[in-house]
C-alpha cells in the first residue's frame, strides 16, 4: 500500500476520505439499475482497514450503504478485531447474512493474536487473509469450531519483499482441505522457495504459477443469504453469473473473483507469454 500510494504522489500514512465518498454500491446506470449487480462481492478497504480509529467518524455511514445493499456481498478486512463489538451497527444482531470478517494472518503471532477474537464476533460469516504470507501458519486448532469458511493466502511484493515458501503454502491448504474450508493460493509473491531454490516472480506470472500449483482447494461453499429491499431471499438463478474470460482460466484468484470485467485489455498483445516465465514450479 505505501508502495502503490508513492507511485501516485501520496503519502501512505495519511488516512483520508475519498472525494467520491461510499456511494459506488449505489450507483446505478442510464436505466435505473444498480452497476453493482445481485450476487456480487465487493472488497472494502482492501488497502487499508475498515476498523481504523481515524474512520470512526465515517463508518456509520458506510454501514448504511452496506444495509442497503442486502443483495451484495461485502468482504470486510481487518488487523482490529479488538476494536469491532464496539463498532457495530445497533440493528446488527448476530451479524448480517450478506457480510464476511476476514482477518489477517500473516504470521503464526498475528494468527493466534486475531483469530481468537474473530471466533467471539457476532458475524455470519468468517475467513482468515495470510497475506503478506511472511511466515509459516497454523489454524488447524481454530477449525474444528466450524467457523472459517474460508482461507487466502498470498506471497508479499514490492521492494524488500521477503519470501513466500511453498511448504508454508501447502501445509495451512492441508489443514483446510481436512475440515472442508476453501483455501485459495491467489499468488506466489515476488520472491517464491521451493525446493531450496527462490522463484524471482513479477505481475501476472504470480496468480498464474499459484494457479499452476494445484495447491486451492474448494471447500464446503459459502451460503450467503442475499435478500432484496423487502427482506426476501433471491434465487440463486437470479443472482450474478460471472464470466471468465482466456486470461482467467489459469489466474490463482478464480475461485473469489467476480469474474473478468470485459474491460478489453485481454488483447492477443497482453496475452503472449513474458520472457523467461519458468515452466512450473
Amino acid at each position: 500500500m505505501y508502495f502503490l500510494d508513492a507511485q501516485r504522489g501520496r503519502n501512505g500514512e495519511e488516512i483520508y476520505r475519498t472525494k467520491a465518498g461510499f456511494r459506488y454500491p449505489l450507483s446505478k446506470d442510464r436505466t435505473g439499475m444498480y452497476k453493482v449487480k445481485s450476487g456480487e462481492m465487493l472488497r472494502v478497504c482492501m488497502t487499508s482497514d475498515f476498523f481504523l480509529e481515524e474512520a470512526d467518524p465515517w463508518r456509520d455511514e458506510a454501514w448504511d450503504v452496506i444495509r442497503q445493499r442486502p443483495d451484495v456481498k461485502f468482504f470486510l478486512l481487518t488487523k482490529r478485531p479488538q476494536r469491532i463489538k464496539d463498532h457495530l451497527p445497533d440493528d446488527w444482531g448476530e451479524g448480517w447474512d450478506h457480510v464476511m470478517l476476514n482477518v489477517t494472518c500473516e504470521n503464526q503471532k498475528r494468527a493466534d493474536e486475531r483469530i481468537s477474537i474473530l471466533l467471539s464476533l457476532p458475524f455470519q460469516h468468517k475467513g482468515i487473509m495470510c497475506a503478506p504470507f511472511i511466515g509459516p501458519v497454523s489454524i488447524r486448532e481454530y477449525l474444528p469450531a466450524g467457523q472459517i469458511e474460508q482461507v487466502l493466502c498470498d506471497g508479499e511484493n514490492y521492494g524488500g519483499a521477503r519470501p513466500c515458501h511453498y511448504e508454508w503454502v501447502k501445509s495451512l491448504r492441508d489443514e483446510c482441505a481436512a475440515y472442508h474450508v476453501t483455501f485459495v493460493f491467489c499468488g506466489t509473491g515476488r520472491r517464491f522457495v521451493k525446493d531450496g531454490k527462490v522463484y524471482h516472480l513479477e505481475g501476472s506470472v504470480q496468480s498464474e504459477q499459484a494457479h499452476k500449483s494445484g495447491l486451492s482447494f474448494q471447500g464446503t461453499p459459502i451460503d450467503f443469504k442475499l435478500k432484496d429491499v423487502w427482506g426476501n431471499l433471491i434465487p440463486k438463478e437470479q443472482l450474478y453469473t460471472p464470466y471468465y474470460g482466456s486470461r482467467c482460466q489459469k489466474c490463482g484468484m478464480r475461485l473469489i473473483c467476480n469474474g473478468c470485467s470485459k474491460c478489453g485489455k485481454c488483447s492477443e498483445k497482453t496475452q503472449k507469454a513474458e520472457k523467461n516465465r519458468p515452466d512450473g514450479l
